[in-house]
């Protein structure tokens, strides 16, 4: 009998067990987050202000830059360069508008870092996220820089769909951070 087992390239496998280990993170920040609102009356404290509509905004363009990415793995598997690099540099684009506007809601919230029990745990979410889309576009212009190299072709596209997957995680990260800061109150 023929096996029929598909093996993963060594960096696709590296960035899923890699994930693993950041989805560990963000569950024990968020853990961190609902144990505080449990034992925290009241919660939010009254008078915390949030730029909702800008993270909203933001949420929406992680999803667009989501989009983008997919689009940009798939023109790269079909040798489509120049379509995968406008639709990274349009991912690159999203991410950027996210971290202004993450920026943007640090700068107008009228609590600090060290305020509060709630402010420590929103600066801690906000802040590691925003690490990690710091980090993606280092990736994301990485991934568009070599796109221009022969290395990257049909069947060697590996480091695409490694950052492709880092990309989905943070956004699916961020949907959970947005619902959990936004609506669980």
């Amino acid at each position: 009998m023929r096996s029929v087992a598909i093996r993963a390239h060594p960096l696709v496998f590296g960035t899923v067990v890699f994930l693993a280990s950041e989805s560990m993170l963000f569950a024990a920040l968020l853990a961190a987050y609902y144990s505080l609102r449990g034992a925290t009356e009241p919660w939010p404290p009254a008078g915390i202000r949030l730029d909702a509509a800008g993270m909203a905004l933001g949420t929406v363009l992680l999803g667009i830059g989501s989009i983008t990415m997919a689009i940009a793995q798939v023109a790269a598997l079909r040798s489509s360069r120049a379509l995968a690099r406008s639709m990274l540099f349009a991912t690159i684009a999203c991410a950027f508008a996210f971290l202004y506007l993450e920026w943007n809601g640090w700068s107008s919230a009228n609590f600090r870092v060290d305020g509060t029990a709630y402010a420590t745990i929103y600066y801690a979410l906000t802040g590691t996220h925003f690490a990690h889309v710091l980090a993606g576009i280092v990736l994301l212009t990485a991934v568009a820089a070599f796109l221009r190299k022969p290395a990257f072709t049909r069947e060697h596209h590996a480091g695409v769909e490694a950052v492709a997957y880092y990309w989905h995680f943070v956004f699916a990260v961020w949907l959970a951070l947005y619902a959990t800061i936004f609506f669980v109150r």
